[in-house]
């Protein structure tokens, strides 16, 4: 595993590289890349991204969660998940915002509704006036 700091905002990112195998719970505070094998459970500060030649078989938490290799477990994101194109997701996914690019498999349910900002429309099981029924022979419009 390497740790590098960002001399840009003091923010410590984690790299599980391509040779690595990594079993267990992994807590980031910062962006994690996972370019190897995780296995266990990820909960993450910041952004996780797993990349092409990476396998994870976990549960991931994280803001945002961007997959471009092999995903087998439930994500739960914030902010947002991404599915590259190459990616392979099996498991649910819990968030905000979902972006599917071409080519990307996706196996599971996703819930965004908890996630979404009240924008002000009615409840469907408020009461509303019942619209008018048109029956055949009013045709007070014209085509």
């Amino acid at each position: 595993m390497k740790l590098i700091q960002s001399e840009t905002d003091g923010a410590m990112n984690t790299i599980i590289g391509k040779d690595t195998v990594f079993n267990g719970t992994l807590d980031v505070k910062g962006g994690l890349r996972v370019d190897g094998t995780a296995k266990g459970k990820i909960i993450c500060s910041d952004a996780v991204t797993i990349g092409a030649t990476g396998v994870v078989e976990a549960e991931i938490e994280g803001s945002t969660v961007i997959i471009a290799g092999r995903m087998i477990g439930n994500v739960s994101a914030t902010e947002k998940v991404e599915l590259q194109a190459k990616c392979e997701m099996d498991g649910d996914i819990r968030a905000k915002s979902l972006v599917i690019e071409q080519g990307a498999m996706f196996s599971g349910a996703c819930n965004m509704k908890d996630s979404h900002p009240d924008l002000g429309f009615l409840d469907p099981k408020e009461s509303r006036e019942p619209v008018p029924a048109v029956e055949a022979g009013d045709e007070d419009y014209e085509d």
